[in-house]
């Protein structure tokens, strides 16, 4: 049995800001941007750019029960990590365009990392994974 994790859900405000910000921001690829009539909503996809794993379905909050988690879905806890193959190229990239950084890079037994808040202040860690790190060998 072959099993994988395709999207993880990204509660957001608006549609076009987090796409603004995350193919513009984070250089990610804007996937699929479908309206949806029978739900009067959009299902929209990004993925950072080379990635051929799990993607991000950003979804608009639908409901004012789901407002209070844009931002916070997981307590104030590093929500998503983003690895990279040049973190100093990426971090100073990113820097440059704005994103705020909250824990600055520091080399760690299993690589580098900094930690980053998106438009709306889920916490990220942008990591550059050492080579033999166990998820390596998953990824190549």
């Amino acid at each position: 049995m072959v099993q994988s994790i395709v999207h993880i859900a990204l509660v957001v405000k608006e549609y076009d800001e987090a796409i603004e910000f995350y193919t513009n921001k984070l250089n990610f690829i804007l996937i699929e941007d479908t309206y949806q009539p029978e739900q009067d909503k959009r299902w929209v996809v990004v993925a950072p750019p080379g990635s051929v794993g799990t993607t991000i379905l950003l979804a608009k909050a639908s409901k004012s029960e789901q407002e209070p988690f844009i931002g916070d879905q997981t307590g104030g806890r590093v929500f998503l990590f983003l690895n990279t193959d040049d973190f100093w190229g990426d971090y100073n990239e990113m820097i440059a365009k704005g994103i705020e950084f909250v824990r600055a890079p520091k080399e760690q037994s299993y690589g580098m990392v900094a930690v980053f808040k998106d438009l709306y202040g889920n916490l990220w860690d942008l990591l550059e994974l050492k080579a033999d790190h166990p998820l390596m060998k998953r990824i190549k």
